[in-house]
């Protein structure tokens, strides 16, 4: 946490975005130095939609308590105008024994509070949901070095691709690999460490279908079943794994990197689809691309039998890659 002192507290910080574990994280991480610089430190914590301006005043009163205080205003984006005005006049003056804590999710609502407090020289903490795959490896590495080890890019690229993108999830997975081995996490040790997990994902179900190896599809698919993995997903990701294939075939041969920028996919999915798509027509394509679409209706549309929408899908795909008809 390193040298805390009073003058280092920022007196009002902002946690600008809808992403509820960074949010909780700053909330958490601002009360903890609060308590390192003075151990009795008071917290309160407030809706911002239910507080009326006498209540705040109260609050940010000196005379009210002794010593320092933490308030934490949460939903900033539901505050009234009146206790908006209130605070962004408090903004500009306010107590040093005090850190107001406001999180906002950032959207339209309520934009002029965020705004406002960000112009009086709020400490803005970002906490927007990540977007793609290239800010959750990110996210990954991060953690990884929060828990004290050091992560691989390909490494992070594995745990996200075996846990998904539960950023609750995520950072669970990587305390547990930094605590379980030595720290020194790559690509390897993901795989070894996920290997029962990633063995029951829709996406090995739709890996193995793609390359056309019709008994590690089935064996998957079936052992996912067996376990109560959803069909869903599983549909999903076979859908997912043919418009990939198709979407980087479509682009040309050329470099990894190059059309994971053009198509806007990390370079570890446009390198496996280079690989699976080899032996692929795009005819072939064109009818895998049906049969995924046939199934997704069929497994979300309630199918009497989804199992066996799914298997008759696998079937279709590896079909469609031989060029032999469904």
């Amino acid at each position: 946490m390193g040298d805390v002192t009073p003058a280092s507290l920022p007196p009002i910080l902002l946690v600008l975005g809808d992403e509820e574990l960074l949010a909780t994280r700053a909330v958490t991480e601002a009360v903890a130095q609060a308590r390192n610089v003075d151990p009795g430190v008071d917290v309160r914590d407030y809706q911002a939609g239910s507080l009326t301006v006498g209540e705040i005043d109260e609050m940010l009163s000196p005379s009210l308590f002794g010593g320092r205080r933490v308030l934490v205003l949460r939903s900033g984006q539901d505050a009234r105008k009146d206790l908006v005005a209130a605070l962004l006049a408090y903004a500009k003056h306010p107590d040093p024994d005090v850190q107001l804590v406001v999180l906002h999710l950032g959207g339209a609502k309520g934009k002029a509070f965020a705004d406002g407090l960000r112009a009086a020289g709020a400490t803005v903490v970002p906490a927007a949901k990540l977007k793609g795959d290239r800010e959750r490896v990110a996210f990954v590495r991060d953690e990884i070095r929060r828990s004290g080890g050091k992560c691989t890019p390909d490494a992070a690229e594995v745990l996200v691709a075996a846990v998904g993108n539960d950023l609750r999830q995520l950072a669970a997975a990587c305390a547990q690999l930094v605590a379980d081995t030595d720290g020194q996490i790559g690509a390897d040790t993901v795989a070894r460490y996920y290997q029962g997990r990633a063995e029951v994902s829709g996406f090995t179900v739709a890996d193995a279908t793609m390359v056309g190896d019709v008994p590690a599809a089935l064996e998957a698919l079936r052992w996912a079943l067996h376990i109560g993995v959803d069909p869903v997903p599983i549909a999903d990701a076979l859908a997912d794994g043919v418009r990939t294939v198709a979407r980087v075939a479509a682009a040309g041969r050329g470099n990894a990197f190059q059309l994971a920028s053009t198509l806007g996919m990390p370079k570890w999915k446009v390198e496996r689809a280079q690989r699976q798509g080899r032996g692929w027509t795009p005819e072939g394509l064109v009818e895998a691309m049906r049969a995924a679409a046939e199934c997704n209706a069929a497994v979300k549309g309630g199918a009497d039998d989804r199992a066996y929408a799914l298997e008759r899908a696998v079937f279709s795909v590896v079909a469609a890659r031989q060029g032999g008809a469904r």
